[in-house]
């Protein structure tokens, strides 16, 4: 077998998948680029493998490791997708930009009130414990 032919197909699908994660802004299109690229890095491992005729198949085995943790990654990654598109309402990447909530303004944090006095929220935030916001 020509190692050339497995090598320039996982070629273009790896420049495939470089592209997809570089250019896409959907998290989705952007895991699916990734998922391109692992196809790509095991058709390399089982084509080696098959041509340096190894015995252990070292390269087989790897594979079999590498779809194991891409099925990991891809389970967490759409579970952090959904997460994000549900509480957010995008899973664009670029308005996603920070992570953090927004900080909030001075009228929705809760135990402040006008006349000053100390509450529940002064007092843990001098202990170095957040405050927690409530929420409707």
């Amino acid at each position: 077998m020509h190692l050339a032919y497995p090598a320039v197909l996982a070629v273009l699908l790896f420049c495939t998948g470089l592209y997809g994660v570089l250019a896409r802004r959907n998290a989705i299109l952007v895991l699916m680029s990734v998922e391109l690229m692992l196809g790509a890095v095991n058709l390399n491992l089982v084509a080696f493998d098959v041509w340096l005729r190894d015995t252990l198949h070292a390269g087989q085995a790897l594979t079999l490791f590498v779809i194991a943790i891409a099925a990991a990654e891809i389970g967490i990654g759409l579970a952090i997708v959904l997460l994000v598109h549900r509480d957010r309402g995008t899973a664009d990447i670029d308005k996603l930009r920070g992570l953090a909530e927004p900080p909030p303004t001075d009228d929705s944090v809760p135990g402040t009130t006008d006349n000053g006095a100390d509450s529940d929220a002064d007092t843990s935030a001098d202990q170095g414990i957040p405050a927690r916001r409530q929420t409707a």
